[in-house]
């Protein structure tokens, strides 16, 4: 059997897990209408919103949103690291996961982190012994700081959170970089995850980070060899592995991605490199793998479904879009970019950051700033609201900002009994 296809059959066992996690994170109301919804569509088929019916104000949320796999693993391992470690210092590497809540939670119970999200140091390396627990998050870590917590005697493994799907994406580079292509990641350079890829992967074979299609066009130049090569090490300065080498490192190439970019951004840079592969080697396609690895398999189910459902949210017609979670988030960052396309968007941390009826504080992409909008609640009766979450934020979020736009607008009917 192909080894992608038992990876596959893990992770399918894995699914069936249920995890344990704090219950001020869960929702009544967000976990009975997942669990209809579920029981009513096994196959995960149907991507319609679920509408909620107050009356006066309509909401439809995401078919699937909130927590994944991965982030309720993270959570699960450590809470439980902390409770069971009482009396020794506990280290997370980074954010546990992007989301305010779990990881202002996770310093409330006496964890300490060693780094930002940037790689900036709150403890130096020499502050840690032996002795202390270190926590690696759910984006994972590069090779590089891995052997750094060997060297304290540290086992980087034994407190690991790495998702299964980032891990995924680290195996499928692995098989296809034996096999002589090199790896191109779709990735936020500066993100956790991007850098961490980007370590395992050049482990074995010569790896760059692209960051998008302009990006990927832009490495397409040196493929056709229309640019000097000695230009590409400025141009994508950070973004590639120790010695690569332009002038024979991308003659053989695959696309693997991190697991929280656009799903649809990823499928159309691997196209669009696959077609210049193909063009600049005169390749049929029953000859195209010789040159071009089909690495389709790496998309993270979550980040498909979410984004499907986003997708099958916006073909109801409402007045707006509330968009929840941590906004340094990659996954609901891009909730965002669809959900703007079609109407106006909102992206909220939580419920404390809707104001009041007019007034809400959100976070503008575009600037990469918190601003405040006023009249954002349009007059109307009925008021349709489209609300969708990323990855890591909690299903009690959600349902605190429904009970806070229910609450300003003056909706008396209880959640209960909706």
């Amino acid at each position: 059997m192909h080894i992608s296809c038992l990876y596959l059959i893990l992770l399918a066992h894995l699914f069936m897990k249920s995890f344990e996690i704090p219950e001020f994170y869960r929702s009544p109301l967000i976990s009975s209408i997942k669990q209809k919804r579920k029981d009513g569509d096994k196959l995960k088929k149907d991507f319609t919103p679920t509408h909620l019916d107050f009356g006066d104000v309509q909401f439809y949320l995401a078919r699937h949103f909130g927590f994944c796999y991965g982030v309720e693993n993270a959570i699960e391992i450590a809470f439980k690291t902390v409770y069971e470690n009482p009396n020794k210092r506990i280290f997370l590497l980074s954010e546990m996961i992007h989301n305010p809540q779990v990881n202002g939670d996770l310093l409330k119970s006496g964890v300490r982190f060693i780094m930002d999200t940037q790689g900036n140091m709150y403890h130096p390396w020499d502050e840690l012994n032996h002795d202390d627990i270190v926590i690696i998050p759910a984006f994972g870590t590069t090779l590089d700081i891995e052997e750094k917590l060997k060297l304290i005697g540290i086992d980087p493994l034994k407190y690991n959170t790495t998702c299964p799907f980032v891990e995924k994406v680290w195996n499928r580079s692995e098989q296809i970089g034996m096999k002589g292509y090199t790896i191109i990641i779709h990735g936020k350079p500066s993100h956790e995850e991007t850098k961490a890829t980007l370590s395992h992967s050049s482990i074995h074979a010569a790896s760059v980070v692209v960051k998008d299609l302009a990006e990927a066009k832009k490495l397409a130049l040196y493929i056709q060899q229309k640019k000097p090569s000695a230009e590409f090490y400025t141009e994508f300065a950070n973004q590639f592995s120790i010695g690569f080498d332009i002038e024979k490192d991308l003659q053989k190439i695959g696309v693997v991605n991190q697991t929280t970019m656009l799903a649809s951004d990823t499928q159309e840079i691997a196209a669009y490199l696959k077609e210049v592969i193909q063009e600049t080697y005169n390749l049929d396609d029953s000859h195209i793998q010789d040159r071009f690895a089909d690495t389709r398999d790496t998309l993270c189910y979550a980040t498909n479904d979410n984004q499907s459902a986003a997708k099958g949210l916006l073909a109801q017609e409402a007045d707006l879009a509330i968009v929840v979670g941590g906004y340094n988030s990659s996954n609901t960052s891009h909730l965002v970019e669809l959900c703007e396309e079609k109407l106006p968007t909102y992206y909220i941390e939580n419920e404390t950051c809707i104001l009041s009826n007019e007034t809400i504080s959100h976070f503008d992409l575009h600037t990469h700033q918190v601003k405040v909008s006023h009249n954002f609640l349009p007059i109307k009766k009925p008021l349709r609201i489209l609300i969708t979450s990323g990855a890591s934020c909690p299903d009690a979020i959600v349902e605190r900002v429904i009970e806070r736009i229910s609450e300003i607008r003056g909706v008396e009917m209880k959640i209960e009994n909706v």
